[in-house]
């Protein structure tokens, strides 16, 4: 029965609905893997098995009385962001110890309507701050991917580490991300897996710890373009406990598989022909070029030219916003509390013990950028060069352009613990080059395998889209998708 979990989203809702399997068998086989796979991967931080197995048996039951939803009896794994009713809740940090909401995300809520069953929650950077799954409390997350002739641990990528490395390693079907500056794409990119950050505004963000509010999104990570497709329909919704969620119909994503790409204009932007680029990164660049040309797209050369000041900018913006998201976490009415003298050093000795190094420096350069003084020369003109990076982009899609095909992160994943970023931060910053216009701007971008490095990892491909034109990145991905064939970890867990 272990086979069974090597079936994609669309071939298990397929095979339930033809009565080879139940959604309880189908939830025992990951389980069963979880527990074998678990100890060597780390992608998860809280297995709700009994749920899990509650939930799959409604789900049986509903079916058996003829009544299924899009993602019934299909088991997933959520990310530690999402606040998910009664069950562990924290973040990854430690600050947010034994925090069990009593009310569910929206998002959550949206896929149990569904029909969808939750193996348990996902390990990520704490607060969705890293790129490598590094900072989380619970220690990081292992790729399931090995370079060819070593047993080196490698990175999954983050802050969606767990959930890009469950889905790759067959941990479970699907799994729910968030992406801030790259939090969805790049660990996609890092595990051949596909991952998509829609336009911001299409799912709603209540009930997801913030991080910064005006560039998080949530999105699916999932093993193939289909799988994310039927995901992100049963994901997306406006929200009325959200005001910056968006009143448009969400369109059946799965239906724009297998489209044509014949006449549509695909953009390349010359400013990310970085200096140094690794070789590799360019050739499976020039791949996704000529598979899109062979297609019948056009190519078409385009001028980006604020991305230069894309990284530094989100580097002011992001850390703003979680200084002042991350100031209700004070130790008085959840989470860790570290007793003090009085309340203020209460609050100090919480707020030391319960943040990690990465949040901690992010909270301070976030509180320096909004300090008197301060505040003008650089928060207020990091926001003027997010709206002409955003202008950069209207440009192009006015001239005509239907997607942008970028590179999805500038190497393929590196090692745990690698010493020369762990001692420079900026290095590990580096990681979201590619993909924080997309957030600075609110434009949905996915995230699909290419092809793989000398040393036998993924690399992804990155298409960039026009707001709320998410099927024609869908479309365009499978015809990627197609060309370069699919790709898996070699097993070692």
């Amino acid at each position: 029965m272990t086979d069974l979990i090597r079936l994609t989203i669309a071939e298990a809702r397929d095979q339930m609905g033809k009565g080879a399997f139940s959604s309880v068998e189908l939830t025992e086989a990951y389980l069963g893997a979880i527990e074998a796979a678990n100890p060597a991967i780390n992608a998860y931080v809280k297995v709700t098995a009994d749920k899990a197995l509650d939930m799959a048996k409604a789900s049986d039951a509903r079916r058996a009385a003829g009544q299924t939803g899009a993602l019934e009896g299909i088991p997933l794994g959520i990310k530690d962001l999402y606040a998910t009713e009664g069950v562990h809740t924290q973040a990854c940090s430690h600050v947010l110890d034994g925090f069990e909401p009593r009310y569910e995300s929206t998002v959550t809520a949206n896929l149990w309507a569904d029909g969808a069953v939750m193996l348990g929650k996902l390990n990520m950077d704490e607060f969705a701050m890293g790129s490598s799954n590094e900072t989380s409390y619970y220690g990081p997350v292992i790729n399931p991917w090995r370079a060819e002739g070593s047993n080196a641990n490698l990175v999954p990528g983050g802050s969606s580490g767990g959930s890009a490395a469950a889905v790759a390693a067959w941990l479970c079907a699907g799994a729910t991300a968030t992406d801030t500056g790259g939090s969805i794409r790049q660990p996609a990119a890092f595990t051949g897996t596909v991952g998509i950050k829609p336009t911001y505004g299409r799912c709603s963000r209540w009930g997801i710890a913030a991080f910064a509010s005006s560039l998080d999104q949530a999105g699916p990570i999932a093993r193939d373009v289909r799988d994310a497709a039927i995901l992100l329909k049963s994901m997306a919704s406006v929200d009325a406990k959200d005001t910056t969620s968006v009143d448009l119909p969400v369109p059946d994503y799965e239906a724009a598989l297998g489209g044509s790409v014949k006449g549509l204009k695909i953009g390349i932007p010359r400013e990310y022909r970085m200096d140094g680029m690794p070789e590799e990164i360019d050739a499976v660049w020039q791949k996704g070029i000529a598979w899109l040309k062979d297609a019948g797209a056009e190519i078409v050369d385009i001028e980006l030219p604020h991305t230069k000041y894309a990284l530094p900018a989100y580097y002011i913006v992001a850390p703003a916003e979680a200084s002042s998201n991350l100031a209700r976490y004070d130790g008085v009415r959840y989470g860790l509390r570290v007793p003090g003298k009085d309340i203020a050093e209460m609050y100090e000795k919480t707020r030391a013990a319960g943040f990690g190094q990465e949040v901690k420096r992010r909270i301070m350069i976030g509180t320096y950028v909004l300090s008197a003084g301060y505040y003008d020369a650089y928060y207020l003109r990091a926001q003027k060069v997010r709206t002409l990076i955003k202008r950069d982009f209207e440009l192009a899609f006015e001239a005509g352009v239907d997607a942008i095909l970028t590179p999805a992160t500038p190497s393929s994943a590196f090692a745990v613990g690698d010493e020369s970023l762990a001692s420079d931060p900026v290095k590990m910053y580096l990681n979201d080059i590619f993909t924080v216009t997309v957030n600075m701007a609110g434009l949905p971008g996915i995230a699909v395998p290419a092809g793989l490095d000398p040393k036998g990892l993924p690399l992804g491909l990155q298409l960039i889209g026009r707001p709320f034109e998410e099927e024609t990145l869908f479309r365009t991905a499978h015809v990627i998708e197609q060309a370069a064939g699919r790709f898996e970890p070699k097993r070692w867990w």
